[in-house]
C-alpha cells in the first residue's frame, strides 16, 4: 500500500520522470472490463507505481440535455432513466420536482411519501451494486452474488410498482404514474428483512477480512479539503468526514419528518467509502419503514353509493344534460381502458388540469376529460410552465443530483441541465490513483461508483 510520503516522492523529483526515464505508458480502458467500457485512463508507470494518470471520459455521450428540448416536459422522463440507470427513480423525481418548482405546484402528501419510499429503495439497489461489483473485482465473487440476490428482492418491489425493473419511467410532472399496489407494504418489509440478512453476511465476509482491508485501507484517499475543493458530494464526501446530505441540508418531500442519521467516516479512503455505503443502506431501510408506517391514504372520490355504471348509460345521461355528480361515478371500463383510476389519481397526482392527465375514466367518459387529455398531449399545447428557471437538488446515490430547467413559456423545455454527482469524483480520480500501485486502480475506481449515463449524459 502506498502512503502519502511515497506518493509525494513518486510525484516529485525522485519519481524517475527526468532524463533517461524508463517509465512505461499503459492505457487502461475503455476495453478493460473494470472500466465499464466507457473510461480511458492513460497511466505512466514506474514499475508498479502509477506516477501520472490522465482520465478521459465521454465514451457514452447521448446528448441527454439536448434531447430533452425535442419533446414535451414529460417526454424527458425516459431520458432521465438512463442517467443513473442503477437508481433511475431518483432521477425521475429530481427532474419532476424541478419542473414542479417552475410551475409552482405541490404534489399530494401520498405522492411525497411514495417518492421517498421508491427513492430509498433505489438508493439501496445502487449501493448493493457498487459494493458487490467492487468486491467481485477484488476476487470476492461470493459477495457479488449475495448483493445481487438482495438487489433482486428490491427490484421485484420496483417491478410491482412501476411495471419495469431498470428503465422505469415512473415519475410524472405533478405526481407519479401509478399508486402502490395492494400488499406492497408487507412485501417491502419482508424484502428489507432479507436484505438485512444479506448485509450481515457481507459484513462477516468483508468488513474484518484481512485481504479486503489490506486492499482498501489507506488506498485511494482524498483529504477533507481536497474532497470539498473538487465539489464532491455523497458517500465520498461523507467518507472524508463531512456530514453533508441534501435530504438533511435542504429537506424535500417528507424527509424532515423522518428520523435517520448521516453516516460519516474520517479517513476518506476506499475502506471508509465502503463503510459509509453499508451504513447508508441501513438508514435507507429505516426511512422506508417509517414512511410506510406514516403514508396517508389520501382522498378517494366515488359517488355516494359507489356503484359503477355502464359507459353507454354514462354517455346517455350526459347527452340528456343529467351531469350532476357524473364525474364522481365509477365506470365499468374494460381493463385496456382503465389505466389510472380516479381514486388512485386523486391520491397521487396534483389537482391541476394544466399538468396532470385526467384518469382514463374521465378521458373516455366525458367530453371535458377528453378535451383535457388532448390539450396536454397535442403538440403546441401540453404542459406550459411560465417563463423562468428553477433548480432542484435531490440526494442521489452518489451525491447531489440537481436539475436546472429553463422555460420560455412554450410546451417543451428551453433548456435542461443536469448536475451529475459522478463528474466531480472522476475529475479527482487521477489524484486518488497517482502514487498508488497499478493494482489499486481497480478498487479505487470501484469506490467512486462511476455511472456512465450521468457522467457523460
Amino acid at each position: 500500500m502506498a502512503d502519502t510520503a511515497r506518493r509525494e516522492f513518486m510525484l516529485g523529483e525522485g519519481g524517475g520522470t527526468g532524463g533517461g526515464s524508463q517509465n512505461l505508458h499503459v492505457g487502461v480502458g475503455p476495453a478493460h472490463p473494470a472500466m465499464h467500457g466507457i473510461i480511458r485512463i492513460t497511466t505512466e508507470l514506474d514499475g508498479e507505481i502509477i506516477v501520472r494518470a490522465d482520465v478521459e471520459i465521454g465514451y457514452l455521450h447521448r446528448a441527454f440535455e439536448k434531447e430533452c428540448e425535442a419533446g414535451g416536459w414529460n417526454n424527458a422522463m425516459p431520458y432521465t432513466d438512463r442517467l443513473n440507470y442503477v437508481s433511475p427513480l431518483i432521477n425521475n423525481f429530481g427532474y419532476c420536482s424541478a419542473v414542479e418548482k417552475l410551475l409552482g405546484i405541490d404534489v399530494t402528501e401520498r405522492c411525497k411519501y411514495i417518492r421517498v419510499i421508491m427513492s430509498e429503495i433505489s438508493r439501496i439497489c445502487d449501493h448493493l451494486t457498487c459494493i458487490g461489483a467492487t468486491a467481485m473485482e477484488l476476487g470476492a465473487f461470493t459477495v457479488f452474488l449475495y448483493m445481487i440476490k438482495a438487489r433482486e428482492f428490491l427490484w421485484e418491489l420496483v417491478e410491482d410498482v412501476t411495471g419495469a425493473r431498470l428503465t422505469i419511467s415512473y415519475g410524472r410532472v405533478g405526481g407519479v404514474k401509478a399508486d402502490l399496489p395492494d400488499g406492497f407494504a408487507e412485501k417491502t418489509l419482508r424484502a428489507l428483512k432479507e436484505t438485512r440478512e444479506v448485509l450481515d453476511e457481507v459484513h462477516r465476509l468483508l468488513t474484518g477480512n484481512r485481504i479486503f482491508t489490506d486492499r482498501m485501507v489507506g488506498v485511494g484517499a482524498l483529504s477533507r479539503e481536497e474532497t470539498i475543493a473538487y465539489a464532491i458530494t455523497g458517500p465520498m464526501l461523507r467518507a472524508a468526514g463531512v456530514s453533508y446530505d441534501v435530504r438533511r441540508a435542504q429537506p424535500y418531500y417528507v424527509y424532515d419528518r423522518l428520523e435517520f442519521e448521516i453516516p460519516t467516516q474520517k479517513d476518506g479512503d476506499n475502506y471508509a467509502r465502503y463503510l459509509v455505503r453499508m451504513a447508508e443502506m441501513e438508514q435507507s431501510m429505516r426511512i422506508v419503514e417509517q414512511a410506510l408506517a406514516s403514508i396517508p391514504g389520501g382522498p378517494v372520490n366515488v359517488d355516494f353509493e359507489g356503484r359503477p355504471i355502464d359507459p353507454a348509460a354514462y354517455v346517455d345521461r350526459g347527452k340528456q344534460g343529467k351531469t350532476d355528480g357524473l364525474l364522481l361515478v365509477p365506470l365499468t371500463l374494460s381493463p385496456n381502458l382503465q389505466g389510472q383510476q380516479r381514486a388512485a389519481s386523486a391520491r397521487i397526482n396534483a389537482d391541476d388540469k394544466r399538468v396532470v392527465l385526467p384518469p382514463k375514466e374521465n378521458t373516455y367518459g366525458s367530453i371535458e376529460g377528453l378535451m383535457n387529455h388532448f390539450m396536454l398531449i397535442m403538440e403546441g399545447y401540453g404542459i406550459r410552465p411560465p417563463r423562468g428557471e428553477a433548480y432542484f437538488p435531490v440526494e442521489g446515490a452518489n451525491g447531489e443530483l440537481g436539475f436546472y430547467v429553463v422555460s420560455d413559456g412554450g410546451d417543451r423545455p428551453y433548456r435542461v441541465r443536469c448536475r451529475p454527482p459522478c463528474l466531480p469524483p472522476m475529475a479527482a480520480l487521477h489524484r486518488m490513483i497517482e502514487g498508488e500501485m497499478v493494482a489499486d486502480l481497480v478498487p479505487t475506481f470501484g469506490s467512486v461508483n462511476m455511472i456512465g449515463g450521468e457522467l457523460d449524459r
